[in-house]
């Protein structure tokens, strides 16, 4: 059963068995090796994905083809392109397994039926957009307001589980800092 997903819906709306069923009609189960894809740029986003176990990555290849690391999403939490996801179109990022994962999806068409059949599943769906966005927001604002020490030691201090689960040349690439510079501040804040 998808524990971690019905647990996260649970927190913002009530969803009875027979709600958890018809859910759970319109849900794909995936299991990753580490590495592999779940979208390539140049493909259609066909899919949100929901972290039930793992780690993932969304990132990007610059002009001088160096990834730039977006977004992470670990147990709980929400991935996609939406952009490409809502307008069909394709997708500029990659998204790709940190660790082995196990990722639940749910298609364009599949989404656009649930929320006929399972209306209250919007509301739950808006609160994760709504928190996302904000963490992006916040991101964007520490990146311009804090020095980049203070920058690391705040997601170091946030996030410390993907301190533990995420190498330290990912971390760099999504803080914007070199994998060298985040060695360093790693040793002098040991």
């Amino acid at each position: 059963m998808f524990t971690n997903l019905i647990h996260s819906i649970q927190q913002h709306i009530d969803l009875d068995e027979k709600e958890i069923s018809i859910l759970c009609n319109y849900i794909d189960s995936h299991q990753l090796k580490k590495k592999d894809f779940l979208l390539k740029e140049g493909d259609v986003c066909h899919d949100l994905f929901f972290v039930e176990k793992g780690c993932l990555r969304m990132y990007f290849i610059d002009e001088r083809a160096v990834e730039q690391i977006t977004q992470f999403a670990i147990d709980r939490w929400w991935m996609s392109d939406y952009f490409s996801f809502m307008d069909r179109t394709p997708s500029e990022y990659y998204i790709q397994a940190v660790e082995k994962s196990e990722i639940l999806s749910i298609s364009h068409t599949a989404f656009e039926e649930m929320l006929k059949e399972l209306p209250k599943m919007e509301r739950y769906l808006r609160i994760s957009m709504q928190r996302a966005l904000a963490a992006s927001q916040l991101r964007i604002k520490y990146m311009y307001e804090l020095t980049k020490e203070e920058f690391y030691i705040h997601f170091s201090t946030s996030f410390p589980e993907f301190m533990q689960r995420v190498p330290q040349y990912m971390i760099a690439s999504y803080l914007g800092l070199t994998p060298e510079y985040v060695s360093e501040l790693r040793k002098k804040h040991l």
